[in-house]
């Protein structure tokens, strides 16, 4: 083959640990939880990162990295320009697909399910708590529109610096987006390619940290 790598003979291991039902915890926040402190404790860069796969209503799917901001009884919240492809696409299908690539651990998690926006009042809390780049970043960035260069950015974050010196309001064009998750599957990689995969499948109405909503599946890898 031409190519300077032989993407055909990269492969790992895959040693570090094992996944049996009896190491799960009772619902699927707690797992998730524990999992996120590895990843941590790790020192993973970047844990809260994962990956949102949404569709547009014409059936056309796109990914990108985002970062995780909470992680509750309701399930995975994470913020955006709501302009964006990513917030155009939500707010036409209300349905995502996460996935927390913690690859250094051999594990990564799979979030399925549908997607409810954030209040306002809690995207003014969050945002206010971003720093004071970021805030005008959010401003000066209309999210995946087309531009002629990067002047165009550079220029509008100078306006905004100048628009808001201090206090940066929230844009009524930026928000939160919650995926509510109908599945979440904890895989842990294993020697052979045979690795564990548990997920905890919704069964009734319910928190990711209701137990009895949810029940635990073991898939083949």
């Amino acid at each position: 083959m031409t190519d300077e790598h032989d993407l055909r003979a990269m492969r790992l291991a895959y040693d570090r640990g094992t996944l049996v039902e009896a190491d799960l915890a009772p619902n699927p926040l707690a797992q998730f939880r524990q999992w996120l402190a590895d990843a941590v404790a790790e020192g993973i860069v970047e844990p809260n990162a994962m990956v949102l796969s949404t569709v547009s209503a014409e059936g056309v799917p796109s990914a990108r990295t985002v970062l995780l901001k909470e992680a509750d009884a309701r399930g995975f919240a994470f913020y955006t320009n709501l302009a964006s492809r990513k917030g155009r696409e939500l707010e036409a299908t209300r349905r995502a697909a996460c996935v927390f690539p913690w690859l250094p651990l051999h594990r990564q998690v799979v979030v399925v399910g549908a997607t409810i926006e954030v209040s306002r009042d809690e995207a003014a809390d969050y945002f206010a708590s971003r720093p004071h780049g970021s805030r005008l970043g959010a401003w000066a960035s209309r999210q995946s529109e087309i531009i002629d260069d990067r002047a165009v950015l550079d220029d509008r974050h100078a306006q905004m610096l100048e628009r808001f010196p201090d206090d940066v309001p929230l844009p009524d064009f930026w928000g939160g987006w919650i995926v509510v998750p109908e599945s979440v599957e904890f895989w842990q990689g294993r020697e052979s390619r045979l690795h564990d995969r548990l997920r905890y499948r919704r069964v009734r109405d319910g928190g990711l940290d209701d137990a009895g909503a949810w029940v635990v599946e073991r898939l083949s890898p």
